[in-house]
Formats: structure tokens, sequence, C-alpha cells
């Protein structure tokens, strides 16, 4: 610990934004050696970390300091701190109300307690004098967080929302929301676009997204029509005062709030109810998995550093889950009118009983008729594919293809297919 911390009292590492419930300046006076050390934690935080991690790293170790001191007047070291002091934190953070009158969300219960994990792992780690001799907090401390899926726009939904700002008379918004809907990049990266984002590579415009949220930043396909709208856009702007893409009227970059208003006002014109932004961000990656872009494109795209992350939306695609369900669901029914279980004249005896295969450059499609189909070039990677031995010649030969581009994903898929009908012979 610098022994600046220890003379000094800790100052709030967030100035303004309301009264906060209790001040470093009144934790220094109950437990002056815990403030201090919490206190050099933070300056050491600032140094590594985004303003907005030290910010609510400040808040949690305000907050466990306050509860901590105020039930147990006598700890007043982090080395003094105890199982019991986390057990009573917990109770109280789920006493708690929020803003709303409501209890506290078990997503800012978990972020506070994982603020306070790294803290004593840091502190223990960095041999601080003021530590605890073991950790105080587990895993099993965390409440069971709930995995909602993204909420995203369906088809005939999107459908209106982009009609509807395919229409809007207000240029700068209209490219603002269509940057968001067909890049699938966050509000923060929107903003931060710099004026010279648009990069040129050979016949292709690609978009420089900024550093962001994880600390990386990358390029994103430029569609013409953004490109014509971007144009468009600086020759009425003019020259950028604040060095960014899109600006307010007063030069200065936009907040998340009037961006927040801009996809607002476009989904009331459409007349489908609110939209949020990060719902265009999950439409763009939900449709784009439900047409057969690979989960490692995607997450290219979204600038996922994880691929977890994009799993998510993996879960969420229904159009792919149904087909496999109607191939299922066929076949099902198709033994039962074989054993004679099935009833004549039942649903789709008909229909279900006429050949739909189709015949494919290298396999068959056996797609039902009234299914229709979204995959167009991308019949391999579809549940309806089916190939033979008659087709091995091509299959290798696409094989190759993909193999001489570097084309790693496509050459494995091939060879899979390849092996599926050596197995069957």
């Amino acid at each position: 610990m610098s022994a600046l911390a220890q003379q000094l009292p800790a100052e709030a590492r967030r100035p303004g934004g309301g009264t906060p419930e209790v001040t470093w300046g009144e934790l220094t006076a109950r437990a002056p050696r815990m403030a201090a050390t919490m206190a050099s934690y933070l300056d050491q935080l600032e140094v590594s970390a985004r303003p907005a991690t030290v910010s609510a790293a400040d808040v949690a170790l305000r907050l466990f300091a306050h509860r901590v001191t105020l039930a147990d007047p006598s700890c007043i070291s982090v080395a003094g701190i105890g199982r019991t002091h986390i057990e009573d934190f917990k109770c109280w953070q789920a006493a708690r109300l929020g803003r709303g009158g409501k209890p506290l969300s078990t997503t800012t219960i978990r972020h506070r307690l994982s603020m306070l994990r790294t803290f004593f792992e840091r502190i223990i780690e960095w041999d601080y004098d003021d530590a605890p001799a073991r950790l105080p907090i587990y895993s099993t401390d965390f409440p069971a967080l709930d995995e909602p899926l993204p909420k995203f726009l369906d088809d005939p939904t999107a459908a209106k929302f982009m009609a509807a700002l395919a229409s809007d008379p207000n240029r700068r918004r209209r490219l603002m929301v269509e940057l968001l809907a067909r890049t699938g990049m966050r509000v923060g990266e929107l903003a931060a676009l710099e004026d010279d984002a648009v990069v040129r590579q050979g016949d292709l415009h690609q978009l420089r997204i900024p550093v962001g949220k994880l600390h990386n930043d990358r390029y994103v396909p430029l569609l013409p029509m953004l490109l014509d709208l971007i144009v468009d856009y600086r020759a009425m702007r003019g020259p950028s005062r604040s060095g960014h893409l899109v600006e307010r009227d007063d030069g200065r970059p936009f907040d998340r709030r009037t961006i927040q208003r801009y996809v607002a006002t476009v989904a009331k014109r459409a007349g489908i109810g609110h939209v949020h932004p990060h719902q265009l961000r999950h439409t763009l990656a939900t449709q784009s998995i439900n047409r057969g872009m690979s989960l490692e494109a995607i997450a290219a795209l979204l600038g996922h550093r994880s691929m977890d992350m994009t799993l998510v939306y993996a879960r969420i695609s229904d159009r792919t889950v149904a087909e496999e369900y109607f191939k299922v669901t066929e076949a099902v029914e198709a033994n039962y009118r074989h054993t004679g279980m099935l009833p004549a004249g039942s649903r789709n005896t008909d229909t279900a009983n006429a050949d739909h295969r189709r015949l494919l450059a290298n396999g068959h499609c056996t797609r039902p008729a009234l299914l229709g189909c979204a995959f167009e070039s991308v019949c391999e990677r579809c549940g309806f594919f089916e190939t033979g031995p008659k087709f091995v010649t091509i299959l290798r030969r696409q094989r190759n293809h993909a193999e001489e581009r570097g084309q790693s994903e496509r050459t494995e898929l091939f060879d899979g297919l390849i092996d599926g009908v050596a197995e069957t012979q």
C-alpha cells in the first residue's frame, strides 16, 4: 500500500450523479485503515481499467465498507473481514431496493460481488499488508443468473421497421439507425466512429469500428447503400467539428440516450412499439445465423471476443431448429404410414407421400416443397441435404477447391461428407 494512500482519505471516483449513500470521508472516519486500503486499490485500478470499471468498483467497495462498519464497528481493516461479513452483506443486498422501488436485480448483486472478489484476490496477490489471510468470498456466493434469450425482431416486424427507416426524412437519423441495423455495432461504437472510419480495400469499402466495450477494434463490410448515405450526410454536414463521423448540430458527439430516441422514433413510425438499439444487433445476428452464416463470421462481425457470446444466438436460430424438426416429423409419419399406424386422409398424407427429392450438383435436397428454402447456396449445411457415392467425385473437387483457397471450414465440411459416404458403403 502506498504511503500516500495511508495518509490521505480516499476520494470518490465519480463526482456528481446525486448524493452518495455514504462518502469515503465518512468511511475514513469510521475505519481509516480499511478506507486507505481500498483507496490504494482503486488508485492501481485507475492505471489499467476503464473509468466505468473504476466507478463500479468504487461503488461496490464503498457500499461493502459501509455495511461492514455499520454491522460490526469493531472491524476497521480489510484484514479483519471474514465470512460473517460477506454473508451479512449478501443478505443486506438481497433486501435492498433499487431506484424503482424494486429489489436489486440478480445482475447487480452478482456484479458487486464479482467486484469484491476481484478486490480480495488482487490485494492478496499483491501482498498488501492489510489483506485477509484467505479469500473470504467464493463462487457459490453468487446468485444464479437467468439466461434469457436476446430480444430480437422477428422477420415481419423487422421488415416493418426497415421500411419505415427507408422513408425517414431525417438523413442523419436514417444513417445512424441504418448503421446500427446493418452492421450490428453497439451504440457506444456508433457514437465513437471517427470521420475517417470508412476505408477502401480494392473494390470493398469497410467501416473501422474503434476500440470499444471489449478493448478491440474491427472492420466490417460496408454495403453500397450505407456508403451512399455516408457520402450524402457528409455533404449536408460539412467538415466534422468533433472529428467524429456523426455529430450533433452543435458539433459535439452523440450520447447514448439520443441514439436510443432515434431508434424509438423509427419504431414508432413503423407502428411496432418500442425498440432498443441493442435489439437491432440481436436481430442482425439472428437473421444471419438463420440464413446460414457461420458462427465464426458472426463473431467477427459483432466483435465478440469469445465464441460463447456468439453461441447465444445459436439458441434462437428457430428456423434451423424448425427445419430439423419438420424433417424428423416427416420421417416419423412416413414410418407410421408404412406400418399402417397413420390413418388414411390424415394431415398432409398426399403431400408427405410425394417425392420431394430435388437433384443438386453434389446430392439431393429432401426438403418438403411446402417448407420453402432460406439457405440458397449453402445446401451442404442444411439438414435436408443428402448425398451418396455417385457424387463423391464432385465432392472431392469442391473439397480441393476449398483447401486451395485456405477455406478450412468448408474443407472440413466436405471431408465430413466424403467420410460419411464411405461409411455407408
